[in-house]
């Protein structure tokens, strides 16, 4: 495995944002955008399928996660400029994009926003646009989720214990505690896959996204029910949408609205498949699409 370098890099409003980069220094960055909770310490099956397409997989903690400032309030398009700061620090002109879970808008938001930057993008198990779905963003979804995001509706006072009650586990949560603690989120498909790496890879990136709290994890959970801060319809860089039927972190809806509004999108809406399930077994799938639209 190639070396991953650690860094913050520091951005012009005075944040900091913590960047991991692995891989071999002259490819393409795949930029990844992390789910929601975790933050961009990198997956091994991840590196393994970027690096063996010869691909930068670069990563990092969106702001008030881990080691990079918050950002109060933030958009999920304010991503866009932080993208854009990595992508100047690492001297890329060109990139591909790669969003799960909380981290499919964020990704949407790039390949929106900075299109002369932006090769091609997926999404895998993506919330939709809360203000798009209205009551039925919760139809199908496990009820911790819709606990979470009903919330969020209504205001950080009421969402920020219950997240910092849930923190307490998952801060130092071994690699069956991690099991034990998605158990409600996870479908039978994704509870086969659930292996002892991806279990502890999940545990080591919740370790560093909750170190200094969950400002990180509050702002991101506020700004899914808010409008994004641009629509869907204004990406034109190719797009996959990848979803599992039995999805219920990101319930299948999700992923079909995402199919059915943004242009041109190739959809992959697969019967059978998880909230995690998909992402280990479809990611070479997914980066071989991906890396044809170079």
């Amino acid at each position: 495995m190639e070396t991953i370098r650690m860094f913050t890099i520091p951005l012009p409003d005075q944040r900091l944002l913590a960047v991991e980069v692995s891989g071999p220094s002259t490819g393409v960055p795949l930029v990844y955008h992390h789910g929601s909770s975790t933050s961009g310490t990198q997956f091994r099956f991840l590196q393994r399928a970027a690096h063996d397409r010869g691909l930068r997989l670069v990563s990092f903690s969106r702001p008030g996660v881990g080691a990079s400032t918050r950002l109060p309030g933030r958009s999920v398009a304010d991503t866009a400029n932080d993208v854009a700061a990595v992508l100047d620090h690492l001297g890329a002109s060109n990139s591909l994009q790669f969003g799960w879970s909380g981290g499919g808008p964020h990704a949407l938001a790039v390949a929106a926003r900075l299109p002369e930057r932006v090769a091609g993008t997926v999404v895998m198990c993506s919330v939709a646009p809360y203000e798009e779905l209205g009551s039925d963003f919760f139809a199908g979804m496990a009820q911790s989720n819709v606990d979470e995001f009903k919330r969020a509706l209504m205001g950080e006072n009421l969402l920020r214990p219950s997240l910092e009650d849930d923190a307490q586990k998952m801060r130092s949560a071994s690699a069956e505690d991690v099991r034990q603690i998605l158990m409600n989120l996870l479908s039978p498909a994704d509870r086969v896959l659930a292996t002892k790496e991806v279990a502890a890879d999940i545990g080591a990136s919740w370790a560093e996204s909750l170190r200094h709290g969950v400002d990180g994890w509050v702002d991101e959970t506020l700004s899914y029910v808010k409008p994004w801060g641009f629509s869907v319809q204004e990406i034109a860089v190719p797009t996959a949408v990848w979803h599992g039927a039995e999805d219920l972190a990101a319930p299948f809806a999700h992923g079909t609205w995402l199919a059915q509004h943004i242009p041109g999108a190739t959809a992959h809406l697969l019967e059978g498949h998880g909230h995690m399930s998909i992402f280990l077994a479809s990611v070479d799938q997914a980066l071989a699409e991906l890396a044809s639209t170079l």
